[in-house]
């Protein structure tokens, strides 16, 4: 195994550990087994557990952005490039069901506490969907509520549809996923 294989094997088993079990459920003995790693490698690549789990994160954060930024309509009004980005992320998580797992337990986490506090509130790491409320908070297209209340009226129930989606409860086909980030947009525009 090569040197960056084994780094995206170890990550890969705490992802699938963490979406499987939770936090808890994932020690780096465990991770190392699921990886097929000695113990002691893991720490060659990660100082600590937290460092995995915030390296793991950061991996698929990069991996939506890109997700999202495919096609992106930069330049377009503001409800066109939060429909994208909404039916993007939603097509993603219901696609990679065990990745939702690991995020809904990572922004459950006190690690997803601290990272969503420096997204809503950090000055440095901009996130392109504060940017996005920000400036429509600005143009008066969203209400004039604090950045956490839209996002929470915006993509909350979005998180919840793709649970009930993997968990069978609905079946988001094109146009039940149409109507859901409407409604979500109509929820957070003036």
């Amino acid at each position: 195994m090569e040197k960056g294989d084994k780094r995206g094997a170890i990550m890969h088993a705490a992802l699938e550990l963490v979406a499987e079990k939770g936090f808890h459920g994932a020690p780096m003995a465990m991770v190392a087994v699921k990886a097929d790693v000695a113990s002691g490698t893991i720490y060659r690549y990660f100082e600590s557990k937290d460092v995995l789990m915030t390296e793991t994160f950061a991996d698929l954060e990069k991996r939506m952005v890109e997700a999202v930024m495919e096609n992106y309509p930069a330049g377009r009004p503001v409800r066109e490039r939060f429909l994208h980005m909404a039916k993007i992320l939603v097509g993603y998580f219901i696609a990679s069901p065990m990745e939702f797992r690991f995020l809904e337990q990572f922004h459950n986490s006190p690690y997803g506490v601290a990272r969503r506090r420096d997204k809503l509130f950090g000055e440095q790491d901009k996130d392109m969907c504060r940017e996005l409320f920000e400036e429509a908070r600005e143009a008066q297209i969203v209400r004039d509520l604090p950045l956490a209340v839209l996002f929470a009226l915006a993509f909350a129930p979005l998180l919840g549809i793709c649970r009930d989606h993997i968990l069978g409860f609905i079946q988001l086909d094109a146009a039940l996923l149409e109507q859901a980030v409407e409604a979500c947009w109509d929820a957070v525009r003036r």
